[in-house]
């Protein structure tokens, strides 16, 4: 297993559930030539941006259209083999921020996990990856795939959402800020 994915960048897995995503995620990337692309029909790498407040105290999430679910922001890489600038577009697109900055170019977090399905849309693996952003400029603004935005205090995350996915932040982001 390397730490390092091309397209992704490296990892410093905390946990035995990190090193089993990384793993998961890195044979994925290995095995399948369309992972960048959209392709429900073998799952594909996603970006997801967890943008900071500028006290770290926050987190800005939304509450997914689609899902209807609190999430993170994030969407597909649709080709692009880029993950973190895909996470940082889609963190500008779905929040109406005008300055988003990454706070390291080490991957924050993997979770892989089923999208339910959707009429034309069979149920698939989202291999997401996320990074770690501050906001630095702007007033947020909902996109059409928002219901909803929300500066949400990282410890108050558990009343807001049980998604595994999003709680992960509260664990990680002391120990990651200090490897920073």
């Amino acid at each position: 297993m390397s730490d390092r994915i091309s397209g992704i960048g490296s990892y410093r897995p905390q946990s035995e559930r990190d090193r089993a995503m990384w793993q998961r995620l890195d044979r994925f990337c290995q095995s399948e030539p369309l992972a960048f692309e959209r392709d429900p029909t073998t799952g594909h790498v996603t970006g997801s941006a967890f943008v900071m407040s500028a006290d770290m105290e926050s987190v800005l999430l939304t509450h997914h259209r689609k899902l209807d679910r609190w999430l993170q922001l994030g969407g597909h890489c649709d080709g692009i083999a880029d993950v973190a600038f895909v996470a940082l577009k889609e963190a500008y697109e779905e929040s109406g921020l005008s300055r988003i900055r990454l706070l390291s170019s080490q991957v924050f977090d993997v979770d892989i996990h089923q999208i339910p399905e959707r009429p034309g849309e069979p149920a698939h693996l989202h291999y997401d990856v996320r990074y770690l952003f501050v906001a630095e400029a702007g007033q947020i603004r909902a996109s059409a795939e928002s219901k909803a935005l929300a500066w949400v205090p990282v410890s108050q995350l558990p009343e807001l959402t049980d998604s595994a996915g999003v709680l992960v932040l509260a664990e990680k982001l002391g120990s990651f800020l200090r490897g920073c």
